[in-house]
């Protein structure tokens, strides 16, 4: 075919049989969002024929025992505060691109430096101490990184140009940011509706519906809808992560025949032949992360209740998680990138794609480039504030159920992530862009050379034993 013909995504990037990959994963991911979808639906039948019970406000509830109508509002506060906060760094990035690497590390620490001694000062230690933390690491991260911000800053110029040309990106964008709002708040809602159905004391949901209440049912159910909730925010994520890198991967290969439909024709491969790899990789961050959540509640457990010891051991275990997390998602992000592409199954995909990635010298470039990091540290700011507003929140409202802290974790933990990972949906799009783009570099590096010289030229100019190693 030639360069300048139209042609379509599916005749672009053509898939090798089998076309679907990973079935069992994608049945799985769909049995346990029919799970979720159930149990929300008990739980929030039995919150609705006890509300008046629960209240209808912040302050008119009843409910002692557990979660309420109050802590509802709170989470819906969140996810709206999270999603303006998430789209307004979207926007932040996309006009102030030079500076936004400065203007997120600077933030970011005196956010975090901020709500820790906040919290400290509230003699609240356990959320205090865990946001020192953060934000010393922060503090030494954005120090050794400065080296390499000229050259993250060149790749961040390169994403925003082609999505400032393709509008679909930034559609897609808040498309993914508003369902990932959507599910936000259906989750909190369905959260509190198990508290509400299934906890056991004074609660008159106990004797409507079906099943009876126990402290088993509420961490079994709880366990089981967090999990839930954290792989199918995940699949989310990767979902529009491997759309975005079909239009990437059609920028690169075909810049001045761009394919016709690129966003639709990678919307349909990633709702068919990709779903199960979708769901098999993100399967696997969504138990490291359910984990981190578990280590987490446990560390603030255990330091509210004046165990250094254990506290410090749920540290310990959740950085190992997280450098754990970190790997997984580091394969994740190149291994989609490649089957938006060629649609291969996830494991030999992440073999492959690592492999040529290593022997074409693209490690050196991926290793230089902060913008996943940086990313990173903006969801965490995000985050930050959700975390700050719940312990707010429940500081001022004085919760009945709440009398004595032993939600305030709990509470503070969920909206944390809440932030984390509403965020970090809004900012996939444009790190999609950036990874697709080392993978092409991987698999057909003459085309970056032929197709785009003048960024060819600036990434030489800065690595120059990148193009021996590429070109070899």
């Amino acid at each position: 075919m030639e360069n300048n013909e139209k042609a379509t995504f599916a005749q672009t990037f053509e898939v090798q049989r089998p076309k679907y990959n990973d079935i069992w994963a994608g049945v799985l991911f769909l049995l346990f969002c029919a799970g979720f979808v159930a149990v929300s639906g008990i739980s929030l039948q039995g919150y609705a024929t006890t509300k008046g019970f629960n209240g209808g406000g912040i302050y008119d509830g009843n409910n002692d025992f557990g979660l309420s109508t109050n802590t509802i509002i709170l989470f819906v506060l969140c996810v709206a505060s999270a999603l303006v906060l998430s789209y307004a760094y979207v926007l932040l990035a996309r006009f102030f691109t030079k500076q936004i690497i400065w203007i997120t590390g600077i933030l970011n620490v005196l956010w975090g430096l901020g709500l820790a001694i906040y919290m400290l000062s509230r003699r609240y230690w356990s959320g205090g101490i865990v946001m020192l933390v953060f934000s010393l690491f922060f503090v030494f991260a954005f120090f050794s990184w400065r080296r390499r911000i000229p050259f993250s800053v060149l790749m961040l110029q390169t994403a925003i140009d082609v999505s400032r040309t393709y509008g679909h990106v930034y559609l897609v964008s808040l498309l993914g940011g508003l369902a990932a709002a959507a599910f936000g708040i259906w989750y909190t809602i369905t959260l509190v509706a198990v508290y509400v159905r299934f906890e056991p004391g004074a609660n008159p949901a106990c004797d409507r519906g079906a099943g009876g209440c126990s402290t088993a049912t509420v961490i079994g159910l709880i366990v089981f809808i967090t999990f839930t909730a954290y792989w199918m925010t995940e699949f989310l994520k990767n979902y529009i992560h491997t759309i975005i890198s079909g239009v990437y991967g059609s920028w690169y290969f075909r810049p001045t025949a761009l394919p016709s439909g690129p966003t639709r024709g990678a919307i349909r491969r990633a709702s068919t032949y990709s779903f199960g790899s979708i769901s098999f990789g993100s399967l696997l961050v969504a138990i490291i992360n359910f984990l981190r959540q578990l280590c987490s509640v446990g560390q603030q457990s255990e330091a509210q209740s004046g165990d250094i010891v254990g506290a410090i051991a749920f540290c310990v275990l959740r950085c190992f998680l997280g450098v754990l997390e970190w790997v997984v998602q580091f394969i994740n992000r190149y291994a989609f990138s490649y089957i938006a592409l060629y649609g291969k199954a996830y494991i030999p995909a992440a073999k492959d794609t690592w492999r040529m990635i290593r022997d074409r010298g693209i490690d050196a470039l991926v290793n230089e480039c902060l913008i996943g990091p940086v990313f990173g540290m903006g969801s965490f700011f995000v985050a930050f504030f959700c975390g700050l507003l719940s312990f707010l929140y429940v500081t001022f409202t004085k919760p009945a159920y709440n009398e004595h802290n032993e939600f305030t974790p709990v509470i503070v933990a969920f909206a944390f992530v809440v932030g984390l990972q509403m965020c970090n949906t809004m900012t996939v799009p444009l790190s999609s862009g950036i990874d697709t783009i080392f993978v092409a570099m991987a698999w057909d590096p003459e085309a970056m050379r032929t197709q785009h010289p003048d960024l060819w030229d600036q990434i030489v100019a800065r690595y120059p034993k990148v193009q021996q190693a590429v070109m070899a």
